[in-house]
């Protein structure tokens, strides 16, 4: 009797239990239990990174020295060591890039050898180059640049194509034209986009690595009202070509005009740097893993009188860098990996992910050997328990190890590839682009809505700073997946390096 009285009362108990929580109503389920620990620590790296006194973590600026002085002691003390794999260099490689502004912009037009009037504030020339220079070059109307893949090489060769913005504010077809063989596009402005708005936009310094090789693209602007006066004495005003560029089947025109056209730029410096740290595995000829976030952010991105002058950059990106640190300090806690671990925190992200692109034209080891490349970016967004989403599914081979690491670690994926449309504006882009296995791995785009949000109000704006409430379940949750797939893919038995 001793020895069953106890289960009894304990089952009369759970039937008590039982009954007290069918009386309230239906079970809801517990909520995931936060590491708080973790949290904070992520909070206290961002506070830091995200301060007033690091400016903004400009490349090239004080910022930037602030900001890798306290990674730099933050990955030594975790017991990281370099990753440049380059003595002279150690820790910090160099990335040296190129920031060009419009200088000259000039436009000469002509018929038959006669040069017709035009304002100056009715065009604007643009290159990304030092210089480009046509000079009498055959006009060739293409309407809205449908019918590009249509056109001869030696159609477009040597001509200015003429295209109508329409509304249609990319820059793809005026890319797909001069790739074609356009000597250069002129875009007739003869939607609501106007020339200040073109002007005040194209303004802003364009950024290149040093090691690439621009130039030789000519990209011009004229207002409608100014390219319907060149056309008068000619067979059609600019509605005939609006409406001849609707009929489906239209056939691009060669106009009876020549264009003189040139774009000149000044150009200044900037010497930044990639932070990159490794731990060092027990056989690297096996390969190596990444983790990648980028620490820059645009300093000062407002004028007085704002009340706030400075884009410091809290969710976009301290969280990420602080998100990396957090995922070092655990992965060197536990034992020895097979493989290297690379982190690498990137310059020059929002500048068109030009660190990220530096790193992958001088990579620190081959990049074959790199079996798994993960990027950080923009992770204190959703809260704990959150689903996670993998920006680049279906792109690489990662996908089944990482679904297999989800369901050991209780973690929920969300399906599909709605997270791919924001592929191209993370870091892993550009490894992707040197065939690297890169994806994000992260609960931020796991609710797409709250995404948005972020995207709708304080990101690239002055507004993103830490804020009382910042909400850092979702990336303390995604931090310890990442060890976890840092542990997995670092594992040869299980990811045998294939490439």
């Amino acid at each position: 009797m001793k020895r069953v009285l106890p289960a009894m009362k304990r089952g009369l108990a759970a039937t008590l239990v039982a009954a007290s929580l069918a009386a309230s109503g239906p079970l809801v389920a517990a909520a995931p239990k936060r590491d708080l620990a973790l949290e904070a620590a992520l909070l206290a790296h961002i506070k830091v990174l995200a301060s007033d006194a690091f400016a903004g973590r400009e490349p090239g600026t004080e910022g930037e020295a602030e900001t890798l002085r306290y990674l730099g002691k933050q990955w030594f003390d975790i017991g990281l060591v370099s990753g440049t794999n380059d003595p002279g260099h150690a820790w910090f490689a160099p990335v040296n890039l190129v920031a060009r502004e419009p200088a000259a912009s000039a436009a000469v037009f002509a018929r038959k050898g006669k040069r017709l009037y035009m304002p100056r504030d009715a065009t604007i020339m643009l290159t990304s180059g030092k210089r480009a220079l046509v000079e009498n070059a055959p006009m060739l109307f293409v309407g809205t640049g449908a019918a590009i893949e249509q056109l001869a090489r030696n159609e477009l060769a040597g001509r200015v194509a003429v295209l109508l913005d329409g509304g249609v504010r990319d820059s793809e077809r005026q890319n797909a034209l001069l790739k074609a063989g356009a000597a250069a596009v002129l875009t007739v402005l003869d939607s609501d986009r106007t020339l200040e708005q073109v002007a005040a936009r194209r303004r802003r310094s364009g950024y290149a690595l040093a090691t690439d090789s621009l130039g030789g693209d000519l990209e011009g602007f004229i207002t409608a009202e100014a390219f319907d006066r060149l056309l008068v004495g000619s067979s059609a005003g600019l509605a005939a070509l609006r409406t001849a560029a609707a009929v489906p089947g239209f056939v691009p025109r060669l106009l009876d005009l020549t264009a003189t056209m040139e774009a000149t730029t000044r150009e200044t410096t900037i010497r930044t740097h990639n932070l990159i740290g490794k731990l060092e595995g027990r056989r690297p000829e096996a390969g190596a893993v990444l983790f990648m976030a980028h620490w820059d952010h645009f300093g000062r991105c407002a004028d007085a009188p704002a009340e706030h002058l400075v884009c410091n950059g809290a969710i976009d990106n301290a969280s990420g860098v602080a998100a990396l640190t957090e995922v070092a300090r655990r992965l060197s806690r536990g034992p020895q990996q097979e493989r290297d671990i690379y982190f690498v925190a990137t310059t020059a992200e929002e500048l068109g992910l030009l660190g990220a692109a530096a790193f992958a034209e001088n990579p620190p080891l081959p990049l074959k050997q790199i079996v798994a490349a993960f990027n950080i970016d923009s992770v204190a967004i959703a809260p704990a328990g959150t689903p996670l989403a993998i920006v680049g599914r279906g792109m690489t081979p990662l996908d089944p190890q990482i679904l297999a690491a989800a369901k050991a670690n209780r973690r929920v994926i969300v399906p599909g590839t709605a997270a791919n449309d924001y592929v191209k504006r993370q870091d892993g882009w550009m490894l992707l682009q040197h065939d690297v296995p890169a994806v994000m791995v992260t609960s931020a785009y796991g609710n797409l809505a709250l995404l948005e949000r972020f995207f709708e109000t304080d990101y690239h704006r002055p507004s993103d700073v830490v804020k009382p409430g910042l909400e850092l379940g979702g990336a303390a949750e995604d931090v310890s997946f990442l060890v976890a797939l840092g542990r997995w893919f670092a594992d040869p038995r299980r990811v045998p390096l294939t490439r």
